[in-house]
């Protein structure tokens, strides 16, 4: 990991404001902190970025290059009810990153979503057994992510029931 910052002066003629999005376009960014600063000589924006360089995750400098190369999709590689579930993860996986304020990679990997979908049933225990995920993740992360999504399939069962409720009685 890499850090930059950027200072971006309120009057500035949007060079550094460029330089900034152009940076942001081709470096992976891990976090990225904002805050507003104001003294006698006038007031800027100061970015601390924290970032790993494409070269770190790809050969290729491309930055759409090194985003696609790796994309796998699964609902080519999940059947029809894995797929439905590593869906409903990843929704789950989404709501806890951004409760979290972290990105949803961070959480959990695509990749590990997918191997959930495979086991038998989803237990926090048994979280360790699917490659990349260690102990503290399970403590940090399963637990929650198995707990949201069990009250997603709590609140799909009963929309279903009262679809059915409905077409019975209307």
């Amino acid at each position: 990991m890499q850090i930059k910052i950027f200072n971006v002066p309120i009057a500035e003629n949007g060079e550094m404001l460029a330089e900034l999005n152009k940076f942001l376009a081709t470096h992976k960014v891990l976090e990225l902190v904002q805050n507003f600063y104001q003294n006698e000589n006038g007031a800027c924006w100061c970015f601390c970025v924290k970032y790993l360089p494409f070269a770190v995750f790809s050969s290729d400098t491309s930055p759409s290059t090194a985003m696609n190369r790796n994309k796998v999709d699964y609902k080519e590689i999940l059947n029809e009810k894995e797929f439905s579930m590593f869906s409903k993860l990843r929704e789950c996986r989404k709501e806890l990153a951004a409760e979290l304020a972290i990105p949803a990679f961070a959480v959990f990997t695509d990749e590990e979503l997918s191997e959930m979908t495979k086991m038998p049933k989803l237990e926090a225990g048994k979280l360790i057994s699917i490659k990349g995920i260690g102990d503290k993740k399970v403590e940090k992360f399963g637990k929650r992510l198995i707990a949201l999504y069990e009250k997603k399939m709590e609140n799909d069962v009963q929309k279903t029931e009262n679809i059915v409720l409905n077409k019975e009685t209307g």
